[in-house]
């Protein structure tokens, strides 16, 4: 029998006053004023990211900050994505022109699948990645995403919004995110509304990078 792979979330990044976006989300601040490089600093030096533009002169991460950053993409054959995520695009997809922020070959390399409002027909990228448009509701897309995933597990990617969906329908099983020593002040919180949740869900482990600290939550048996 086929195994049912488990919904994860990896490195999310969240400030100490409980923010995982800044505010005035935007084209060319998609992660809100600031927040990409406050937010998402601690891995600009690993393996994976040392090739953008941002982690030009950041030193090497350490070896927990590689690890956490690794373990995402381990055991994964599909992604869920909220719309925001994908791009700024609002309301209908007007003529399909916008493809996401990573260009012709997204980091995915499997099936991804964007919750939406307004159909889409499904967007087939280099390397692999296709992306599906999912206009009914967040358990369809676990669905679609778990059947292709065939047996892995399904990636989680955010933004905070879809996070915090699927931890209200208690369908997250493992929740891996990093606290950033910055305050916001202003943004989309994560835990906002998620007053069960310390009766879903419980603290697995907690360990301290030289930048982030790692918390892992996990679904209570």
């Amino acid at each position: 029998m086929t195994r049912t792979g488990k919904l994860r979330v990896h490195t999310l990044s969240v400030s100490l006053d409980g923010f995982a976006a800044g505010p005035d989300q935007s084209l060319d601040e998609p992660l809100g004023v600031g927040a990409m490089e406050l937010l998402h600093g601690w891995m600009f030096g690993t393996r994976r990211f040392r090739d953008l533009d941002e982690a030009q002169g950041v030193a090497p991460a350490d070896a927990l900050d590689e690890a956490a950053v690794d373990a995402g993409f381990e055991g994964i054959g599909a992604w869920i994505l909220g719309r925001n995520m994908f791009g700024p695009v609002r309301g209908d997809w007007g003529d399909g022109s916008w493809q996401g922020w990573w260009g012709e070959d997204p980091p995915y390399h499997c099936d991804v699948f964007v919750l939406t409002h307004h159909p889409r027909p499904p967007l087939e990228m280099a390397g692999g990645t296709t992306f599906h448009f999912v206009t009914d509701g967040i358990e369809a897309a676990l669905d679609r995403a778990r059947e292709a995933a065939g047996g892995l597990d399904v990636r989680l990617g955010g933004g905070a919004a879809t996070v915090r969906q699927y931890l209200r329908a208690h369908l997250v099983d493992d929740l891996r995110y990093a606290v950033v020593p910055v305050l916001l002040g202003r943004g989309e919180r994560l835990f906002d509304g998620l007053d069960d949740l310390p009766a879903a869900y419980r603290v697995a482990s907690v360990r301290q990078s030289s930048s982030v600290l790692h918390v892992h939550v996990e679904k209570a048996a």
